[in-house]
């Protein structure tokens, strides 16, 4: 059994858990994700390292309440354990001999893209960062990416916080100021990375994507998390989650993980039924 030793509400839909794991703190790194799952009859779910702790054996992670299972996760407090907790899954996010990097985060993705901002301040590059959300209220991590970015931009849509926008205006602001990157790396929503993508291929910039979010069962055997790349068939959890985001067909990946969002819906409500009649 993993012990949680911290929660923490980061907005009203997104939780932070640090686990108790020692043996995945050790070897954990930016990028891979582990299998979780609450208690023994749940589902399983794939949920990105978020953060480590080596000298403390700890791992954290942070997960938005969209489902049954994040819902089961959401109801577990500080001193109880999730059943189970696997890994490192995955392969790690490449971060050597990069210099000058710009990191892209939209929505709770900015929980994956701040261990790989992280390493890359750690490991001496010039770390540029853009973050969005959809309003204020929904804001994570502000402070975390500014201490470790040599250039921070925040947005949202609706102008309630940092700039109003979206982050492909303030990565296209950045880049015509004369910033050249090594590489962009992005991880949000679909939708936002495939035109961060499209931006990049403006300014002929390279970028890798994290395909995490269409992950499902995490170790290849589902499908779920099937897309083209380069015209070839990978799947994000066992070929990623980072890809080429020239190569990535996003519309085809958009469209598949469309299909998944009644099964969520229906699942959520059947759990949330569960734990209020458990509390009455």
């Amino acid at each position: 059994m993993y012990k949680i030793t911290d929660r923490k509400v980061l907005n009203p839909t997104v939780t932070k858990l640090t686990i108790e794991a020692p043996l995945i703190a050790k070897k954990a790194q930016p990028g891979q994700f582990i299998i979780v799952r609450p208690y023994e009859d749940s589902e399983r779910i794939p949920l990105t390292v978020a953060g480590y702790d080596r000298e403390a054996g700890t791992v954290d992670i942070i997960f938005q309440v969209v489902g049954g299972t994040t819902m089961e996760l959401n109801n577990l407090t500080v001193g109880e354990s999730v059943h189970d907790f696997v890994g490192p899954l995955g392969r790690a996010t490449e971060t050597d001999g990069f210099k000058k990097v710009c990191v892209v985060g939209g929505g709770v993705g900015c929980a994956i893209a701040l261990p790989v901002a992280r390493k890359l301040h750690e490991q001496g590059c010039e770390v540029h960062s853009v973050i969005g959300f959809r309003n204020k209220d929904l804001v994570i991590l502000e402070d975390e990416f500014k201490a470790c970015s040599t250039e921070f931009r925040m947005m949202t849509d609706d102008g309630s916080y940092g700039t109003k926008g979206v982050v492909t205006a303030a990565l296209e602001e950045l880049i015509a100021a004369g910033n050249q990157y090594d590489v962009v790396i992005t991880i949000g929503p679909l939708i936002m990375m495939k035109f961060v993508v499209k931006t990049c291929q403006k300014y002929g910039q390279k970028s890798i994507v994290s395909m995490n979010p269409i992950m499902i069962d995490g170790t290849g055997m589902c499908g779920g998390c099937r897309l083209t790349v380069g015209g070839q068939t990978k799947f994000a959890c066992v070929d990623g989650p980072d890809f080429d985001g020239d190569l990535v067909d996003f519309d085809e990946a958009m469209k598949r993980g469309s299909m998944y969002r009644d099964f969520e819906s229906h699942k959520r409500e059947d759990t949330c039924n569960l734990l209020n009649k458990e509390v009455q």
